[in-house]
């Protein structure tokens, strides 16, 4: 793009560029040039709108005469370019780099220098309510190319000794928690030295990928190979206080179109030197987009095999198996079958979740499932695992959350060849189970049947699936969950510090509901042998998962594995626990297992880990 602009004007700027960039030198300057040379002087430079905290100091002025090197153009999705003053100023909580937001295709190329006049906003990725923090950019650009084949800055290289390990300063109470209008310290704070480089060409070294390459054609990695480290190649997230620092996430400029993005498993590397400007993004925080993208090495990851039970152990699992439906492809029901029996050894009851309707997203009030069932465990049978029985309750229609149309529900798989299930008829959508029998002898009055449906806590939740076996003269009971999602909590990188988890506040109450009703089954019997498994949606050290062992109910199976082994997802590259098994005091002894098939890979089946407890009642 080209601007109107007045000829002294012009000139200045042309100046300024060609000084910044060291391209005027040893020359005797007109006495037109001193003139414009003196006017260019009092210009606004890239250090000066980026300022010393994170929002811009003058966010929704008018500025002129913005000079920079271009150091990356985006042609897609966000479209624009980033430019970089090659004179940096002596303070290091400035960048000297900024995004230019063109809106159309960008007209200028690597390498160019340029004089741009525009707007200063802040941009918030996810809009004012997500919490993310903001990207301060130029919009409404007008843009004059000075000159063309100019070398590009150096890049800033951000590796373990840069980064600090303390995440993020405390959020200013008087600013309702906010970061935003404190002074960068950014060899304090990891948060604040990625945002004094925000827009700045930067460069990292080789480095192992902590998050495998998404559909979206990206990838994290860690800058700290030893932070948090576990032995699968990952970076474990095992508290709200120690965030994982080195974490980055990589995207190129490069339309895929043009050049492929690697297919990255955890563990792999991106060895080389992978170079570009550091963005700020709605699914992430702070991305490296690459120009230059390090070689990938894939170092062969596999997924894991559980043990077999003995005769006389008894095998739980749970699986989200993400949304299945009839409708998927075949490939899917056989990779997810395929699991159960040979990375899972054909468990003797696996409780699923995200089993859709019949039709699924479709919105025509079917909520039936049994297609879906039968489609599944015929595919296990084929793999050749055991002939599976099911167990469930349909919900009400449009009434338990997830993808509108397909009612998703949990359901028990059992093998009837190994165990028994107790049916006691009764069980529907808005009729709840209760705990009767004598003094030690626990039962269900419904089998299956939900646990409190009508308790608010599960209003547009999938609500508790209680289910009674019987294996080897033993009472079993087993309730499956899927806890309310994360949704609308803000990231990490929010500018609260620390970030509002609003979710939680539902899963707190259906933990409470839960916890209450495994205090039934054990006030009657001590020695009851209860499992509280799904994808409860939160950590083991969370407000959740204390509410659910609250008076020693139950016990967190998870954290019986050394630390580094405690996770079955991966978000934004952190391993993280989501998918748990609890036990009552009555299971004395057991063996658990955090399968991990799924979520360290760039193929995924689902995006959860299933989760194995094997047990002699």
């Amino acid at each position: 793009m080209s601007s109107s602009i007045p000829r002294s004007a012009a000139v200045a700027a042309v100046v300024s560029a060609a000084l910044a960039a060291g391209l005027v030198t040893g020359a005797t300057a007109s006495a037109e040039d001193a003139t414009a040379a003196g006017a260019a002087a009092a210009a606004v430079r890239i250090h000066d709108i980026q300022g010393t905290t994170r929002v811009s100091p003058l966010v929704g002025k008018q500025v002129t005469g913005v000079t920079g090197v271009v150091t990356g153009v985006r042609t897609y999705g966000s479209r624009g370019f980033w430019i970089q003053d090659p004179q940096a100023d002596d303070n290091p909580a400035t960048s000297e780099g900024l995004f230019v937001f063109t809106s159309s295709v960008p007209t200028v190329a690597v390498g160019d220098a340029v004089s741009v006049n525009g707007t200063v906003t802040e941009y918030v990725p996810g809009g004012l309510n997500s919490g993310n923090q903001s990207l301060t950019q130029l919009s409404k650009p007008a843009v004059t190319v000075l000159s063309k084949g100019n070398p590009v800055p150096a890049p800033v290289t951000i590796d373990a000794g840069s980064v600090p390990d303390a995440y993020a300063p405390e959020g200013d109470p008087a600013a309702g928690g906010s970061i935003n209008g404190l002074l960068l310290a950014p060899e304090t704070y990891a948060l604040d030295y990625y945002e004094s480089l925000e827009g700045t060409n930067v460069r990292i070294g080789s480095s192992r990928v902590v998050g495998a390459t998404d559909p979206y054609s990206e990838l994290w990695v860690t800058v700290k190979p030893s932070e948090n480290a576990n032995v699968r190649g990952g970076t474990v997230y095992g508290s709200y206080d120690s965030q994982n620092t080195g974490r980055l996430q990589i995207q190129q400029l490069a339309p895929i179109s043009q050049q492929p993005f690697p297919k990255a498993n955890v563990g792999d590397w991106l060895v080389g030197a992978t170079e570009g400007p550091l963005d700020f993004n709605q699914y992430g925080g702070y991305t490296l987009v690459a120009n230059t993208l390090g070689e990938h090495v894939d170092l062969g990851l596999e997924r894991e095999v559980t043990e077999r039970q003995h005769k006389n152990e008894l095998a739980v699992a749970t699986y989200n198996v993400e949304n299945l439906d009839p409708s998927d492809p075949q490939e899917k029901f056989d990779a997810l079958a395929k699991a159960v029996v040979e990375n899972l050894a054909s468990p003797d009851i696996v409780a699923l979740e995200e089993i859709q309707d019949d039709n699924g997203a479709k919105n025509d009030g079917t909520v039936t499932a049994g297609e879906t069932l039968k489609k599944f465990t015929a595919a296990i049978t084929a793999a050749g695992g055991p002939a599976y029985e099911w167990r469930s309750i349909d919900p009400q229609n449009g009434k338990d959350g997830g993808e509108p149309g397909g009612n998703i529900r949990q359901v028990f798989l059992f093998n009837p060849e190994r165990v028994t299930f107790v049916d006691r008829a009764g069980g529907d959508a808005t009729t709840a189970t209760a705990v009767t029998g004598t003094k030690g002898d626990a039962h269900l009055t419904l089998s299956p049947g939900r646990i409190d449906p009508a308790n608010t806590a599960w209003e547009n939740s999938r609500k508790p699936l209680a289910g009674e076996f019987r294996f080897r003269g033993r009472t079993v009971i087993v309730v499956a969950n899927h806890f309310g999602s994360k949704g609308g909590d803000e990231s990490i990188v929010s500018h609260h510090q620390p970030p509002n988890r609003s979710s939680e506040a539902k899963r707190l109450l259906q933990a409470q509901a839960v916890n209450a009703f495994v205090k039934d089954v054990v006030a009657l019997d001590k020695q009851a042998d209860v499992l509280v498994l799904g994808d409860i949606n939160d950590f083991e050290f969370s407000g959740t998962t204390q509410a659910l062992t609250d008076g020693g109910a139950l016990f967190p199976a998870v954290t019986s594995l050394p630390e580094s082994e405690r996770y079955s997802y991966v978000y934004q590259g952190n391993s993280q626990v989501l998918d748990q098994i609890l036990t009552s005091p009555g299971v004395h002894h057991f063996e658990y297992d955090s399968v991990h098939i799924n979520a360290e890979f760039a193929d995924q089946n689902s995006d959860h880990d299933p989760q194995v407890l094997r047990f002699r009642p």
